[in-house]
Order: C-alpha cells, then sequence, then structure tokens
C-alpha cells in the first residue's frame, strides 16, 4: 500500500551486501558462504598420541619454553612465568592407566636400568603424584589401624595422632620435589644437565616400592621388618642409581661420585622410613 514511498535498491551495488538470486516463482534465495568455524570435535589427533601435546623435549629448558603446538598467548608469556599457569603441567598428566602401570613395573626391575630411556619422550608427573599420596595413606593408615587394635586389646583409651599424616606428608613431598632439584642444579653445573620433569618422574616412581614396604611393617619382628627396609631401599637406591648413570656418564670423572651420593641418599631415606614410619607394635 505504501510501496510507492520506497525507492529500491540494487543490492549488488551495496557494499558488504549478501548476493541474492530469485527463481523463476518470485522467492528470494539467499547465499551464504562458507563457514569458517572449526569442526567439532577436532579432527586432529589430541592428547598423547598428538605430538603437540608432548612435554618439552629439551632436557636442559624444561618450563621456559611452551609445548609445541600450544596457543600464542602462553608462548608469547615464555620463561619461567609459564610455572604459574594449569597449561605448563597439562602435558605431564596426559598419560593412561598402562602408561603408569608399565612404569611401576618397570620400577620394580632395577637392574634393567631403562626407565629413563623409555620415559624421556614422554615423563609425567600423573604417577609420581599418586603414588606419594598413596605412600602418605597407606603410612598413616596402617600406622592408627594397628594403634587403634592394640588400645581396644588392653581396654585403653585411643586418641588419633594427626602428627603422623603431616610427618609423612612433608617427607614424601618434600623429597620427591627438594632432592631432584637439588641434582638438577648439581648435573647442570657439571655440564651434565637432565631435565628437571624427568628427575621428577624417576624419583616418583622409585618410591612405589616402599609401599608393599609400609604393608609388610605390621610384622612384629624387627629383624624382619630391617629385611624389608633394607631390601626396598637398595632397590629404590639401585633404580635411581642406574637410570642416572648412563646420563652421568658425561659428567666427567666425578660422575662415580655423584652416582654413589644419589645411591646413599636413597638409603639414608630408607633408614628413615624404618625408624619412624616401620616401627608399628601391638
Amino acid at each position: 500500500m505504501m510501496s510507492g514511498n520506497y525507492t529500491p535498491i540494487d543490492s549488488q551495488n551495496v557494499s558488504g551486501s549478501v548476493p541474492a538470486a530469485a527463481d523463476s516463482s518470485g522467492h528470494v534465495a539467499v547465499k551464504f558462504t562458507e563457514s569458517n568455524l572449526q569442526t567439532f570435535p577436532p579432527t586432529a589427533a589430541q592428547g598423547k598420541i598428538s605430538a603437540a601435546s608432548g612435554p618439552p623435549r629439551d632436557a636442559d629448558d624444561t618450563f621456559s619454553k611452551g609445548a609445541p603446538g600450544s596457543d600464542n598467548n602462553n608462548t608469547q608469556q615464555g620463561g619461567w612465568f609459564r610455572t604459574f599457569s594449569v597449561a605448563a603441567y597439562k602435558p605431564y598428566f596426559d598419560v593412561d592407566t598402562s602408561d603408569v602401570i608399565e612404569r611401576i613395573i618397570e620400577s620394580l626391575f632395577p637392574f634393567r636400568g631403562s626407565f629413563t630411556e623409555k620415559t624421556t619422550e614422554r615423563p609425567d608427573l600423573y604417577g609420581p603424584f599418586w603414588i606419594c599420596t598413596t605412600l602418605i595413606f597407606v603410612a598413616a593408615s596402617i600406622g592408627t589401624f594397628v594403634t587403634y587394635l592394640s588400645h581396644k586389646l588392653q581396654n585403653k583409651e585411643w586418641n588419633y595422632d594427626i602428627n603422623l599424616v603431616t610427618w609423612s606428608a612433608g617427607l614424601f613431598y618434600g623429597y620427591v620435589t627438594i632432592v631432584p632439584i637439588c641434582l638438577y642444579v648439581i648435573l647442570k653445573y657439571f655440564s651434565a644437565p637432565a631435565g628437571l620433569v624427568q628427575l621428577f618422574c624417576l624419583y616418583g616412581y622409585s618410591l612405589f616400592i616402599f609401599i608393599p614396604a609400609l604393608c609388610l611393617s605390621v610384622i612384629p619382628l624387627q629383624i624382619v621388618r630391617w629385611i624389608i627396609a633394607g631390601v626396598a631401599g637398595f632397590m629404590s637406591a639401585t633404580f635411581v642409581a642406574l637410570n642416572l648413570k648412563a646420563h652421568i656418564n658425561s659428567a666427567g670423572e666425578r660422575w662415580f661420585l655423584i652416582v654413589v651420593g644419589i645411591f646413599l641418599l636413597q638409603l639414608a631415606l630408607a633408614l628413615v622410613l624404618k625408624l619412624y614410619l616401620f616401627t608399628v607394635s601391638v
């Protein structure tokens, strides 16, 4: 009715307009350009299959560079500031149950010395975290349960000792964090740098042998407990020393002293565990 008051506009002459096509019946069909949205789910390989999500391979620059394929914002930050972002740690938790079990089994056969070689490309922090957490739980639960039974059998009042949890947490988390950092600095000083995450991974899995050892510590025979602690300490120390031996050879003539120091330090941990955690009595 009011069409006479409007002036038709040619869509071809307007900048940015969408061209329209009219069929024989007079209907107008609008044609949209192809969308640039990313297809979901992504077609590219994700997780551990993708090389982009794997941890950095530079042994001496573990956290100073972003993983290949990461976004531009993370790579622009760079340096040690990336250690305060979740994205820096995500690749090191991208493992399957089969991977963790395989590495645990590898730690139970210390004389192979092939753990470092198998985990060089993909060291993880998932296994070491849960191994330390399980150790804390086992140490606290066994000690608490046995002392509870002891008090109940003697009709004595029993009180839970929270210090056992805090002490074991500080011991295991502190050991698996501080010792690799110190070793990282020492190896860097002797021009034989190793990956920091690789050292965390190695020391974390080396503590797994102490889980069954703690479970066997309920045996009420001191000689048996000493044997259990000694065997567990020897296996853990051998596992760490042999897996670092081939790498530390490049440190020159002092490599032997470094390996011996690593071995004795791991034995010292076993001695501490025997004196403070392998003393459960009924």
